[in-house]
């Protein structure tokens, strides 16, 4: 009886936190279908307003735009960076020597460097070449991450290095060994890569907002940033946005979910 109880006041503790981390969800997606006038009441029910709210933000700005920019752009980092940082790691761990590790530190050194602090000259130097507002100018300087890199080396280590040699035996390049033996064995890692990154290039705000200098190029946080501006804001308008920032990233960690668990996992044991 004492385990039924627990394990009964257990679910019901899990329950009300679940609810509590929910809420925030809950109430955002309410709020986008509801006035300015009705958030700030507090209304907790649908609204009509859905439609209002979209009308607003289409008037000031262009949300399909917006959208598009903002996936273009992290879809395309995501894939170039995915495919740099674990041909790096890969490599970092297989053929691994005193030199490569010292490299390797100086790589870890990087994560030390706020992103703040090389603004200014990453202004400079895309200015000079006249890449200023464009979609280039977003994804290089974060092509590349140390995290990313020391990710796919610490998950490499529990790859089978037998496969190698075997591979090497039947006569296949290094090349061809990454592509069709590497990549499929390391899917949870890449799944786990896919979603940091994806979701950092997504909710990105700092850097594009320097360089995207016309409306033309806005992506979605600055979008919202533009938003929120001004003496007399429209929340309805404002948490439709914010829905439109949210559920992307919500749709990518759900359906990773269990492959990000492995992949984090596999680097920590590695």
């Amino acid at each position: 009886m004492t385990k039924r109880i627990r394990r009964g006041f257990t679910y019901v503790m899990l329950t009300i936190l679940c609810l509590f981390s929910i809420f925030p969800i809950f109430w955002m997606l309410v709020s986008a279908t509801n006035t300015g006038a009705d958030i700030l009441k507090g209304r907790l029910l649908p609204g009509t307003a859905l439609l209002q709210n979209i009308h607003t933000i289409a008037d000031k700005y262009n949300l399909p735009g917006a959208l598009w920019h903002s996936f273009r752009n992290a879809a395309v980092l995501t894939i170039i960076s995915l495919i740099i940082c674990s041909m790096a790691g890969y490599g970092f761990e297989i053929y691994r020597d005193k030199k490569k590790d010292l490299v390797m530190r100086f790589v870890l050194v990087g994560m030390m460097v706020p992103m703040i602090s090389i603004v200014i000259p990453l202004y400079r130097m895309f200015s000079s070449v006249g890449m200023l507002n464009t979609m280039w100018a977003c994804i290089l300087p974060t092509l590349s991450t140390p995290f990313l890199i020391f990710l796919f080396r610490q998950n490499t280590g529990s790859f089978p290095k037998e496969i190698i040699q075997s591979a090497r035996i039947e006569g296949l390049n290094e090349l061809q060994i990454f592509w069709k033996m590497y990549v499929p064995i390391m899917k949870p890692t890449y799944a786990t890569g896919m979603t940091i990154t994806f979701m950092n290039a997504w909710n990105a705000y700092l850097w594009p907002n320097i360089v995207l200098i016309k409306d033309d190029e806005f992506t979605m946080p600055i979008m919202l940033a533009y938003l929120m501006t001004g003496y007399k804001m429209d929340y309805g308008a404002i948490l439709l946005c914010v829905t439109c920032c949210t559920l992307p990233t919500i749709f990518i960690f759900l359906s990773l979910q269990k492959s990000f668990v492995n992949g984090v996992a596999g680097s920590v044991k590695g």
